[in-house]
């Protein structure tokens, strides 16, 4: 990995829901692994926090106004597009009817989740929410071949 590369800060939003489901998304047409699933979330832009910048894209994204987040975990994904420094935030409280507003899908999942593809770099973060879930076959890696 060259040190040229630079990071691309996101906020990323895991929506759970009081049954424990949670908010998945699709990517939209015209950007990089279109229609691929994932959490809802963005870039940060100057100045911004995580949880102003998650605020700002899940009201953008979805038509939501979000209530605290914090961030839980924070990862990084080298994808061929970008380089991109993840950091997840549990969110549990919002206000508002969803709205699809890039034209995406959405849709709420329980563990492990039946929908597929799934952005590369969401897979470490549902094998940890499936470990403190007590899913530990979802959690554990596959034996070396």
């Amino acid at each position: 990995m060259s040190d040229a590369r630079k990071h691309t800060e996101v906020a990323v939003g895991i929506l759970i829901r009081a049954d424990g489901a949670l908010l998945l998304s699709t990517r939209p047409e015209g950007k990089p692994y279109a229609g691929y699933w994932e959490f809802p979330g963005g870039k940060l832009e100057a100045g911004e926090t995580v949880e102003q910048a998650l605020r700002r894209e899940l009201h953008e994204e979805l038509g939501i106004e979000i209530g605290a987040a914090e961030v839980w975990k924070v990862t990084e994904h080298d994808y061929p597009h970008a380089l991109v420094r993840l950091h997840w935030c549990k969110v549990r409280a919002w206000r508002g009817e969803f709205e699809m507003r890039e034209g995406q899908q959405m849709c709420w999942q329980q563990l492990p989740l039946e929908v597929t593809p799934v952005l590369p770099g969401a897979l470490p973060v549902l094998a940890w929410m499936a470990e403190e879930r007590g899913l530990a076959a979802l959690a554990a890696t596959p034996p070396a071949a």
